[in-house]
């Protein structure tokens, strides 16, 4: 009888853990990103396959990003200490309210300047591309924010 009790309890256990194992993508691996997510995902070599970009177009692209990237890290850089003293003004025995609204009014001309680069490096990217590349280019930014609100309702 306890032979039993204890198979039924070794069974149960066993057939729990594999019930837990995420499933695998046909690849071998576990899938480790959401249905949704996995949508958004770069199908058939990515965004640049969806525009049939030219290769002169993706190394300008490439070129492109780059030199944003190399815009925005010191910027970046200066929002995270900017933050990091913001949780440190908010946080002390007396807050200082006018130093408080001057480092939220420092964050928030940082991300206005990070937004500005970014809408350049965009029309900069989009200038490049020919008429129809432009509407799929339009077509698949919209897609993206779309399911970026959708991630974020998620969570």
């Amino acid at each position: 009888m306890k032979t039993k009790i204890l198979m039924v309890a070794v069974l149960f256990g066993l057939s729990t853990v594999a019930m837990a194992q995420p499933k695998e993508n046909g690849q071998g691996r576990a899938s480790q990103a959401p249905k949704h997510e996995m949508r958004m995902e770069h199908r058939n070599g990515g965004p640049a396959a969806a525009l049939e970009l030219t290769d002169a177009q993706k190394e300008a692209f490439k070129q492109g990003r780059l030199a944003m990237q190399k815009q925005l890290q010191p910027i970046q850089n200066e929002l995270g200490e900017a933050e990091a003293h913001q949780k440190t003004l908010m946080n002390g025995e007396k807050p200082d309210l006018v130093a408080i609204n001057k480092n939220i009014e420092k964050i928030g001309s940082l991300k206005v300047e990070m937004a500005k680069i970014r809408a350049k490096n965009h029309i900069d990217m989009r200038a490049q591309l020919t008429e129809e590349q432009r509407l799929k280019f339009d077509t698949m930014r919209g897609k993206m924010k779309e399911g970026m609100r959708e991630r974020n309702r998620m969570l």
